[in-house]
C-alpha cells in the first residue's frame, strides 16, 4: 500500500465532506453558465466531468472560473478506465492533475469501470470482473492514481447490465476491499444501485446495507430509462436524461438513514432542463437531507 493509501487508511468523512454533507449540488452545463452568474441560485456545489475540460483555455474555463469563485466544485472523471487491464494512460493522469490543481475542487470521483483497449477510447462504462486478479490490479491502480494526484479519490459503483461467469465475489464485497486496501473512498450512485439490483433481481437495500457506508464521501442520483432485455424482461438503463425516479427518492432516503447526510449531485446529461427545473430537483434532495440531519442532532447516539 501505498503511502497515501496508510495516511487515507480511516475512511470517515474528511472535514470538507462534512461541510458539505447537507449541500445538493447539480451537473454544470454550459447552457446555465450565464444564468448561473447573473442569480446565484441557492445549490451548494456544481460537477463537471473532467474530460470536457481538458484544455488550456477557452469559454468553458472563462465560465468555470467565474462560477468558481461562488462555489465549491466537484470534479468527476469519467475517462480515467481503472478498472482496464493496460495501466492507467499518464498523458491523461497528467491532464487531469493539471485540472485539479487548477480548480483545487472539493471533490474529486472516478468510475469503478473500464473504457479503453489498446489505446482505443469506447464510449461507455463497462464491468470488470469481480476477481481476486481483478482485485489486485484495480487496488494498484487506485493507489497509483491516488499517489500521483496527491489526494483521495472516491470510487463509483458502476450500473451494470451484464456480469462476468467468472467472479468469485459479490460487486459488494469487492468495492468493500478496494476501499480498505487503498483507503480511496466511495460514491454510491443510487441510481446505479437501483438499475444493476434491478437488472440482476437483486435487493437494492441489502446491497447498499453490504457496502462501507462510512467511506462514502458523495451521493449521485438520476434517471433511468426502461427497455426490454432478450427474454422480454424489464431492463433499466441508466441513461440520465430524466427526472429521478420515486423508487431511486425512495432508496436514496433509506440510504441516508443507514449512513447520514453526505453531499448528493443531480445528474442530468440529456434532455437537459432549465435551470430552475434542476434547482427544484434539487431541493427535493436538500429536503431528505435536512431530515436526516435533524434526526441525527436528537437522537442520543449521534
Amino acid at each position: 500500500m501505498s503511502d497515501l493509501a496508510l495516511s487515507k487508511a480511516c475512511t470517515a468523512l474528511d472535514p470538507i465532506q462534512h461541510m458539505l454533507s447537507t449541500d445538493v449540488g447539480i451537473g454544470l452545463k454550459p447552457e446555465h453558465f450565464k444564468e448561473i452568474l447573473q442569480f446565484l441560485p441557492e445549490l451548494g456545489f456544481f460537477e463537471i466531468h473532467a474530460e470536457n475540460y481538458m484544455v488550456d483555455g477557452g469559454p468553458l474555463h472563462f465560465y468555470l472560473s467565474k462560477i468558481r469563485e461562488h462555489y465549491p466544485l466537484s470534479i468527476h472523471g469519467v475517462g480515467l478506465s481503472i478498472g482496464a487491464q493496460a495501466p492507467v494512460d499518464e498523458a491523461h493522469l497528467d491532464r487531469l492533475n493539471l485540472l485539479l490543481n487548477r480548480y483545487q475542487p472539493e471533490l474529486f470521483s472516478e468510475h469503478l469501470a473500464w473504457s479503453t483497449h489498446q489505446g482505443h477510447y469506447l464510449n461507455d462504462l463497462l464491468p470488470v470482473p469481480y476477481t481476486q486478479q481483478s482485485l489486485k490490479h484495480i487496488c494498484e491502480q487506485v493507489d497509483h492514481v491516488q499517489t500521483r494526484l496527491g489526494r483521495r479519490m472516491l470510487l463509483e459503483n458502476p450500473a451494470t447490465y451484464v456480469e462476468f461467469d467468472n467472479s468469485d465475489m459479490t460487486e459488494e464485497v469487492f468495492i468493500t476491499e478496494i476501499i480498505k486496501t487503498t483507503g480511496c473512498g466511495l460514491l454510491i450512485d443510487i441510481n446505479n444501485v437501483y438499475v444493476s439490483c434491478i437488472n440482476h433481481h437483486r435487493d437494492p437495500l441489502g446491497y447498499i446495507q453490504a457496502l462501507p457506508l462510512t467511506a462514502v464521501g458523495e451521493i449521485h442520483l438520476a434517471g433511468f430509462a426502461t427497455d426490454q432485455d432478450s427474454d422480454g424482461s424489464p431492463l433499466l438503463i441508466d441513461s440520465h436524461d430524466s427526472e429521478v425516479a420515486a423508487p431511486v427518492w425512495n432508496l436514496y432516503q433509506k440510504a441516508l438513514q443507514l449512513m447520514g447526510p453526505r453531499p448528493t449531485l443531480l445528474e442530468r446529461d440529456g434532455n437537459v432542463p432549465g435551470l430552475a427545473v434542476l434547482h427544484e430537483e434539487a431541493k427535493q434532495a436538500k429536503v431528505f437531507l435536512m431530515i436526516q440531519a435533524e434526526q441525527q442532532l436528537r437522537s442520543p447516539y449521534a
